[in-house]
C-alpha cells in the first residue's frame, strides 16, 4: 500500500478517535457533574447528541490535525463572508441540537405521591380511653404543589453561563480585564519571538502573517466588527459555557486552541492558548461568560480593526508578520 495513503488514513482515524473520545467525554463527565439533561434518560436522544458533537469536532476543532505534514494548500486569495460565519453557525447548532435533545418536550417527571400517613393509634395513651381497642387511621396528605416550570429558554442560558445579575457591570469588567489581557498576550508573544530569533535566528521567525489574517483585515469594517462580536459571543458560549463545566478548563482550551491551528502559526496559537486560559479562569471566577464575550471580542476587534491594517500598511507584510505574530 502507498505509503502516502496509509498517513493519509492513520491522520484521518486519528482525528475521529479524537473527536468521539472527546464527545464521549463531554457525555461521561457530563453526568458525573450532574449536567446530563434530563432527556438524556432516552437512550437515542443521549447517542444522537453524543454524533453530534462528534461531528462537529470533526469539523471545526480536529480537521486541521488531519492536514499537518501535507503538502500546503495555495494560499487563498479572495474569502467570502459567509466562510468567515460558517464555524460559528455550526457551534450554535451543535449547542442548539444537544439542548433540544436533552430538554425540549421533557416537562420533567411529576412528583410521585405521598404514601399516606399513619396518625397516632386511637386510645393510645389517652387515660379516658384506656381500654379500649386501638385502631390505626390512615388519612391522605394534602397535595404537593407542582414546582414552577422554567421556560426552555432560562435553562439552557443557565446551563450556558448566560445569566448574571448585572450584564452590564460583568461585561464593564470584562473590558477592563480584555485591556489587561491583549497586552499582556502581546507582550507574551513578543517575548516568545525574541526567545525564537536568540535560538535560531531570523530564519525562525515567520516571514510573512498566515493568509487568512491580511484577507480579514481588509473586509469592511462592518464586516470585521460584526465577525469580532460574533467570535466573543459564539466562541465563549460554545468553548467557555458549554465545554468548559463539562470536560474541564484544559480540555476545553486544548480544543480552542486546535480549532485556531489552521491559521498556522505557532505564534497565534502561543496567543491563541493564553487566551484561552486567561477566559477559562475569568469565567470560573465570576460564574458567567459575560467578561470573558466582551474581552474576547474587544481583543479581536482591536486585532483586526487597528492593529494588523496599522502593521500591515506601515511596516510590510513581512516585517508585519516578525511584529505581530
Amino acid at each position: 500500500m502507498d505509503r502516502d495513503l496509509i498517513l493519509t488514513f492513520l491522520r484521518g482515524a486519528l482525528v475521529v478517535v479524537l473527536s468521539f473520545g472527546v464527545a464521549l467525554a463531554l457525555d461521561r463527565m457530563s453526568a458525573a457533574r450532574g449536567l446530563l439533561p434530563p432527556g438524556f434518560r432516552v437512550p437515542w436522544r443521549r447517542a444522537l447528541a453524543l454524533l453530534v458533537v462528534a461531528v462537529f469536532l470533526m469539523i471545526g476543532v480536529f480537521s486541521p490535525l488531519g492536514t499537518l505534514g501535507l503538502k500546503a494548500e495555495p494560499e487563498p486569495t479572495h474569502i467570502a463572508t459567509p466562510q468567515l460565519f460558517l464555524l460559528h453557525i455550526l457551534m450554535v447548532a451543535t449547542i442548539g441540537v444537544w439542548f433540544l435533545l436533552g430538554f425540549a418536550g421533557r416537562a420533567g417527571h411529576p412528583p410521585a405521591p405521598a404514601a399516606p400517613v399513619p396518625l397516632p393509634l386511637a386510645g393510645a395513651g389517652d387515660p379516658f380511653l384506656e381500654g379500649e381497642p386501638a385502631s390505626p387511621l390512615l388519612v391522605e396528605p394534602l397535595p404537593v404543589e407542582p414546582a414552577p416550570r422554567v421556560p426552555l429558554a432560562r435553562r439552557i442560558a443557565a446551563q450556558l453561563g448566560l445569566l448574571a445579575p448585572s450584564i452590564l457591570r460583568e461585561s464593564g469588567l470584562g473590558l477592563l480585564i480584555g485591556l489587561g489581557a491583549w497586552a499582556a498576550v502581546l507582550l507574551a508573544v513578543v517575548m516568545v519571538a525574541v526567545v525564537v530569533y536568540l535560538v535560531g535566528g531570523q530564519g525562525a521567525l515567520p516571514k510573512s502573517p498566515p493568509a487568512l489574517i491580511p484577507l480579514i483585515a481588509g473586509l469592511p469594517v462592518w464586516t470585521r466588527c460584526l465577525l469580532s462580536l460574533s467570535a466573543g459571543l459564539v466562541e465563549e458560549t460554545f468553548f467557555r459555557g458549554f465545554l468548559q463545566p463539562r470536560v474541564g478548563i484544559a480540555l476545553s482550551t486544548a480544543c480552542f486552541a486546535l480549532a485556531h491551528l489552521s491559521y498556522g502559526s505557532p505564534f497565534l496559537l502561543v496567543a491563541v492558548t493564553l487566551l484561552s486560559l486567561i477566559y477559562a479562569f475569568l469565567v470560573r471566577w465570576r460564574q458567567n461568560i459575560w467578561p470573558a464575550v466582551v474581552a474576547h471580542a474587544l481583543f479581536d476587534g482591536v486585532q483586526l480593526l487597528v492593529l494588523v491594517p496599522l502593521a500591515l500598511r506601515t511596516l510590510g507584510e513581512g516585517k508585519a508578520a516578525a511584529f505581530l505574530w
